[in-house]
């Protein structure tokens, strides 16, 4: 019955798995292993893909009326307004932005204030 079945995988004759017609077929018969050794290499070829895909499109989503409008979301992508820069003590220097190689430092913003 293997050997019957491989062959006829390899001829392509064979109805598809799990379609009517391979309902019918008796279950000895080489035909319907032949559609099953079909799908299950599908599956081997393709099924994380598909599966990944299923996943995906049945997903639950919140519905539509609960995420933000166009308007917000246009709101929320404006530049936001220029800020001056502080330094922070216990971090890092800030590299000064348009000046290459100046640093605001936490101790030189003491000495601004000083002086």
């Amino acid at each position: 019955m293997w050997a019957e079945a491989k062959s006829l995988f390899f001829a392509k004759d064979f109805p598809p798995y799990a379609s009517p017609a391979w309902r019918e077929l008796h279950p000895d018969d080489p035909r319907r292993l032949a559609g099953a050794l079909d799908a299950a290499e599908s599956w081997r070829k393709y099924g994380t893909d598909v599966t990944a895909w299923l996943h995906d499109a049945f997903a639950a989503r919140p519905p539509i009326w609960q995420q933000r409008t166009r308007a917000e979301l246009d709101k929320a992508a404006e530049p936001k307004p220029s800020h001056q820069l502080r330094a922070t003590p216990g971090w890092p220097p800030i590299a000064v932005p348009g000046k290459p190689g100046r640093w605001l430092t936490y101790q030189h913003e003491q000495n601004l204030e000083a002086a």
